[in-house]
């Protein structure tokens, strides 16, 4: 009886408990009711008005944060990153979104989104009464509201705290605006395209090609759910994202969910660019805010260079090769069409640009050497030179120059020293034309980093002993294909044109490109069959600098002109590596490239240049018919005792200053007098007395004082004359 009573009495409690609670609801409703009312028809009446932006206009003012290069055809060729303040890529259209990820977005944050009109009111409600019995907020807002805060920086709450009244009831004002004025699908897809996914990836395509590495449409269930469970919370821990992916996830993929998500959020992210093939040139044009940018480069040839210099490098890189580049010009128009400036092999160098960093010339600059002698017609194609041991005194020491496989082959023609790229014939040159007269005519090519004085470089540069770039090396290349006329390369369709100038003399330019594709007359260092040999016309140079740190081969055609540049960017020297076996493979395989539907023409000969047939004494060279400027051409057979050198004293030289050594006999100080060439003979003049005839080598007992002391010919003209002081 007692049990029964206190149940019955509970009942009643409960009873009257439920029916104050449902007068207490009732009164509220009564009294709320009225401002709901209110709120609703507010809400409602706005929502014929104009959202912040048509769907249209959203799209278009949408903004990646990678610019891209166009090639010359229009061609995406390179993405560059100039934003650094997000990372958004191309706008997704909903229909290329996996079905997955669209589904596990709106499981996520609004199931209901097709069905409500832009406020859930069954969440927002449910919410509300919730927040007012529990510590743990909840929030409500729709897709559609999430929206418009995105679009309405308004909207957005303030300093991170909670919008305030007026603010959600702005946004849902706003909501049902666009709901109104949006499709669902727009409002769906403008929404995957902005909203934040994780730390700086910001829309599907970047949290899905970021984290996943894939585009969007190949999300599957559990990428889309991960991703989706980083949206209310981008910045959450992994264990947060994962228990949330997880709570949506059916149970038997809750493990693998878990794990994905540790091994994606918890790395750094990559995005792979759609693009990658001409980073140093996007990096030159891309600037000051631009977001595209159209070049002279042609794609295809692009990424040919780009995957031939990556072979190379790497056949090489047993012989401490890891770095190449690569330039090619049209000769006509100064069009860049490709533009390697990296192998990309060495992740150290990975941003070096190795065409407009300077390093040493190697042979590359003996053409130059040569027109200018032609040029000056101090020497002909058939000039003897002589190759043999070379001793030059210099204010800092003796220059002793040796050729690249220490083998002297004494008297050769200029044809012969330049193509087969002779060292010591090469630096006679230079003693005929005078260290200034080259250094000038270099820097009137462009060498810009060839800017001390003449003496500072000494004989040595005719050797290459001189810092260039290979964007320079190319241009001065190219003004030889040109017939000496030189003007600027160009990246970009600026329609202006570069004014041409004449810097080299066209008819020892011709003379030149004739030597320089003479495959008969390389074979005397090079072999017959070599990688400079092409099946049509071209002219080409190989270089390599000393100590094997960089190897060159530069070449053109009568449409082209390609350098290549193999070596190390750390300065490393490479072993056993030649310009046959190092860059020239490469040059080659881009001049076949560029030739490969058509040949190229040898140049027509310019007028004040004509032909003849000559012979050698003691038949050193074959006879064969030669070029020459009109007027030098021999009368006769070319002798090889007429071996051309500038007549100069070698030693002593300038402002010597000789000491004598009192505790040593006089007879024992005798200074030795040098001139070359030594083939010649001269009469020795010291103070204006003649002191000995056709001696190369006089030994002379040195006087206190200041000496002068001249060379003559059988005419009495001084040819050359030095001071030295004896003390």
């Amino acid at each position: 009886m007692q049990k029964w009573w206190f149940t019955h009495n509970n009942r009643s409690i409960r009873r009257k408990s439920t029916i104050k609670m449902r007068i207490v609801l009732a009164a509220l409703v009564l009294i709320i009711a009225p401002g709901l009312l209110w709120v609703l028809i507010d809400i409602y009446r706005s929502a014929n008005g104009r959202p912040c932006a048509s769907f249209e206009e959203i799209k278009q003012k949408y903004a990646v944060s990678d610019a891209a290069l166009l090639d010359r055809n229009g061609e995406v060729i390179h993405t560059l990153r100039v934003d650094v303040h997000g990372r958004r890529l191309d706008w997704t259209d909903l229909g290329q979104v996996s079905p997955s990820m669209v589904r596990a977005t709106l499981r996520v944050e609004d199931k209901r989104f097709y069905s409500h009109g832009g406020i859930d009111w069954l969440a927002l409600v449910s919410a509300t009464f919730s927040n007012l019995t529990h510590k743990n907020l909840r929030g409500a807002s729709t897709i559609t509201m999430q929206l418009t805060s995105i679009l309405d920086r308004k909207l957005r709450p303030r300093n991170g705290s909670r919008r305030g009244i007026l603010q959600k009831w702005n946004q849902l004002k706003a909501a049902v605006s666009l709901d109104n004025h949006w499709t669902k699908d727009q409002i769906l897809e403008a929404y995957l395209n902005l909203i934040t996914y994780r730390g700086e990836l910001s829309g599907i395509c970047a949290a899905s090609r970021g984290l996943f590495n894939k585009e969007p449409s190949g999300l599957d269930e559990a990428e889309s759910l991960i991703l989706a469970s980083l949206i209310t919370s981008p910045n959450a821990s992994v264990e947060e994202v994962a228990k949330r992916a997880c709570r949506f996830a059916s149970p038997v993929s809750r493990n693998s969910i878990r794990d994905m998500a540790y091994k994606t959020l918890g790395r750094t992210y990559h995005i792979r660019r759609d693009a990658s093939i001409a980073p140093h040139v996007a990096r030159l044009l891309l600037t000051n805010g631009k977001k595209e940018s159209k070049c002279t480069l042609d794609g295809n040839l692009q990424r040919y260079v780009h995957a031939s210099l990556n072979e190379a490098v790497r056949f090489l890189e047993n012989q401490n090769v890891s770095d190449g580049t690569a330039l090619v010009v049209e000769n006509k128009t100064g069009d860049i069409l490709a533009y390697v400036g990296n192998s990309g092999t060495s992740p150290t160098t990975l941003y070096v640009d190795g065409i407009t960093a300077y390093r040493q010339a190697g042979s590359t600059l003996k053409p130059f050497l040569y027109e200018l002698a032609l040029e000056k017609k101090l020497l002909t194609p058939s000039s003897i030179l002589e190759d043999s041991p070379l001793e030059i005194v210099t204010p800092t020491g003796l220059y002793v120059p040796h050729n690249y496989d220490n083998i002297f082959r004494g008297p050769v023609s200029v044809r012969t020293a330049l193509s087969s790229s002779m060292n010591i014939p090469a630096v006679r040159v230079l003693g005929l034309v005078g260290v200034t007269d080259f250094v000038e005519r270099l820097q009137e090519l462009g060498f810009k980093g060839i800017s001390q004085a003449p003496e500072f470089y000494g004989y040595s540069i005719a050797l290459g002993s001189a810092d260039i770039t290979l964007y320079e090396l190319v241009n001065a290349y190219r003004t030889l294909a040109n017939n000496g006329r030189f003007s600027n390369m160009r990246l970009v369709f600026d329609g202006n044109r570069h004014h041409a100038q004449n810097i080299l003399d066209k008819k020892a330019t011709f003379l030149i490109s004739h030597i320089l594709s003479d495959r008969q007359a390389r074979s005397t260092t090079f072999g017959l069959e070599n990688h400079l040999s092409t099946r049509f016309w071209t002219a080409v140079k190989t270089g390599t600098s000393k100590d094997m740190r960089d190897n060159w081969c530069v070449g053109y055609s009568d449409r082209y002109t390609v350098g290549v540049w193999i070596g190390n960017f750390s300065g490393e020297p490479m072993r056993n590596v030649t310009g046959i076996t190092g860059a020239a493979p490469v040059w080659l395989g881009i001049m076949n490239y560029l030739h490969r539907g058509f040949a190229s023409k040898p140049p027509q000969p310019p007028g004040g240049v004509q032909s003849a047939q000559l012979t050698f004494e003691d038949s050193i060279e074959p006879p064969r018919t030669e070029w020459f400027i009109a007027g030098t051409e021999p009368a006769g057979m070319v002798l090889v005792n007429r071996v051309h050198a500038k007549p100069r004293i070698t030693y002593p030289t300038q402002e010597t200053l000789i000491a004598i050594d009192p505790e040593i006999p006089q007879d024992l100080q005798r200074v030795p007098f040098r001139f070359e060439p030594q083939s010649r003979r001269f009469t020795w003049t010291l103070n204006k007395e003649k002191i000995g005839t056709n001696d190369s080598v006089y030994l002379w007992t040195p006087k206190l004082g200041v000496h002068k002391l001249a060379i003559t010919d059988e005419n009495g003209h001084i040819l050359d004359s030095v001071t030295f002081l004896v003390r």
